[in-house]
């Protein structure tokens, strides 16, 4: 265990933890919308920073993707945190004012927003569908691909490959905006503008999951495919 402050309160840290993760177990609110506590950290959309001190100086980090140091000291709500916290919102604010999950929290770290309701669901690239997609689910249908030499693109973006996707919607249920989008009509699901044949239960007789999906779990598991066209309710 190694010993840090936050706050000006003692704490132990466990070996490898995050700065963020130890601020979140003292209760201490940090704002985030590219974090996920089951992914790697990523630090793009930089509302985590706080200031920390180590070997005498202070500086700014994001908390989600700093390792604590033993002796590290960490202020949460020092000016320069709080200042740095409501830049990026700013930022985010002035790209996506129209998206209410960046409008709603640039408003609570006091930037000053449009009255007018938010309906807009922009991809604000915070890189939670591609985590998901690579690190839980273990395909890689998403790819961020950033600026850097030899890339012809302005912008950064997400690649989609609708010949890996096996149609789960877990990029859906993570998405901070609601840009990524999961539609399921009987038997169809669209998601990326891709269409899955659904499985219906044999029992109750209710599409519950993608047959690409189902493929995907019998495969990687060795289940027989036969005994995953059961859904969970009626097993």
């Amino acid at each position: 265990m190694l010993n840090i402050v936050i706050d000006g309160k003692k704490v132990k840290a466990q070996e490898g933890s995050t700065v963020l993760e130890n601020v979140q177990a003292l209760k201490i609110a940090i704002p985030t919308l590219c974090h996920h506590k089951e992914l790697t950290p990523f630090g793009a959309c930089r509302l985590c920073s706080v200031e920390v001190k180590t070997n005498g100086k202070w500086q700014l980090a994001t908390s989600c993707n700093t390792p604590v140091e033993s002796g590290m000291e960490i202020a949460t709500s020092s000016e320069a945190a709080k200042e740095s916290r409501k830049s990026a919102a700013e930022l985010l604010y002035y790209r996506y004012p129209e998206t209410q999950a960046v409008k709603e929290i640039a408003q609570k770290l006091g930037v000053d927003v449009s009255p007018e309701t938010a309906e807009d669901h922009d991809c604000i690239l915070c890189g939670l569908c591609v985590r998901t997609c690579s690190e839980v689910v273990g395909v890689s249908a998403l790819t961020f691909q950033d600026r850097g030499r030899g890339r012809d693109i302005d912008e950064p973006e997400i690649i989609f490959d609708p010949n890996v996707c096996i149609g789960c919607g877990s990029c859906a249920y993570v998405c901070p905006t609601g840009y990524v989008k999961m539609e399921t009509d009987g038997d169809r699901r669209i998601i990326w503008d891709k269409v899955f044949k659904m499985v219906p239960c044999p029992v109750c007789g209710r599409f519950f999951a993608p047959e690409d999906q189902l493929k995907y779990i019998s495969k990687t598991t060795g289940v027989p495919l036969g005994e995953l066209t059961t859904c969970v309710d009626c097993r």
